[in-house]
């Protein structure tokens, strides 16, 4: 099976302009950095762990906060470098090759804050693996220090398979390794993704021995309507803030959580006691 780097890498300008593309799409983006950033330092260092292009770490950057951004692919990380250099924040940032399964470069403690946003952990396959990931995240965050995780939500993806993907089902293993367990062996046609439940992220982040603080679903109660909610943001303004008022208070109702297409656990490293 082909490696996910080549899927981002193929059009790395896509994944670059796929959170600020239309008003669904900022739902992910804004609604993250709305819950996230009340939880960050003021100062300090933040691991953006498979950033990609390096939205978040642009955001981040401008808050005062110096960001290493890590990600798996070189031409997401060209864009990134551009798009931070023409930001002017280049010397805010760090920039490196790697993945989300092996820190081991970095030491322990060393960031004041750990981001893995927007499903890097959702393309890392076995248990196991995603596991020893969560680890690696938790690792290197200093105790105190806060790690985010956002993953693809695997309710959403049932919920809106009669409507989007019809065909999905008639491979009865094929249907059952995704319902049952969230493999997807044909992400975007041939690559892999895990598609997790709430309560399976959640117990990633508390058996890395970290304390869950929030949970949020990050699509909202709009995850399903991606049409209907651009085309209302659009030709409906007033209706849409009254809308998005509904949708940021119930973000981090449960079952909002569980069926949001993605879904994003905020955590805190514990102090040792004595």
């Amino acid at each position: 099976m082909p490696d996910i780097a080549e899927l981002y890498g193929r059009d790395p300008v896509r994944e670059w302009h796929r959170l600020d593309r239309d008003p669904f799409h900022r739902l992910e983006y804004d609604t993250t950095l709305r819950f996230l950033v009340p939880f960050l330092p003021t100062e300090g260092r933040v691991l953006d762990a498979g950033g990609g292009p390096g939205r978040y770490t642009i955001a981040l950057a401008r808050r005062g906060l110096a960001v290493t951004l890590l990600d798996l692919t070189p031409e997401l990380l060209a864009i990134g470098r551009h798009e931070i250099e023409r930001a002017g924040l280049g010397a805010m940032v760090r920039i490196e090759q790697g993945t989300i399964t092996d820190l081991s470069h970095h030491a322990d403690g060393e960031f004041d804050a750990v981001l893995c946003l927007g499903g890097p952990l959702s393309h890392v396959r076995g248990a196991k693996e995603r596991a020893a990931a969560m680890r690696e995240l938790a690792r290197v965050a200093r105790p105190g220090g806060v790690v985010a995780v956002s993953v693809m939500g695997r309710l959403a993806i049932l919920i809106e398979a009669a409507a989007l993907w019809p065909e999905e089902p008639a491979s009865a293993e094929r249907w059952r390794a995704l319902w049952c367990l969230g493999e997807d062996e044909r992400f975007v046609g041939q690559y892999y993704c895990h598609f997790h439940l709430a309560e399976e992220l959640q117990q990633l982040l508390v058996d890395s021995g970290l304390d869950v603080l929030e949970r949020v679903g990050l699509e909202g109660f709009g995850s399903h309507h991606q049409e209907a909610v651009n085309r209302m943001a659009c030709e409906q303004p007033e209706s849409f803030d009254h809308w998005l008022e509904a949708y940021q208070a119930l973000a981090t109702h449960p079952a909002i959580v569980a069926t949001s297409g993605h879904m994003l656990m905020i955590a805190r490293k514990p102090v040792p006691h004595g």
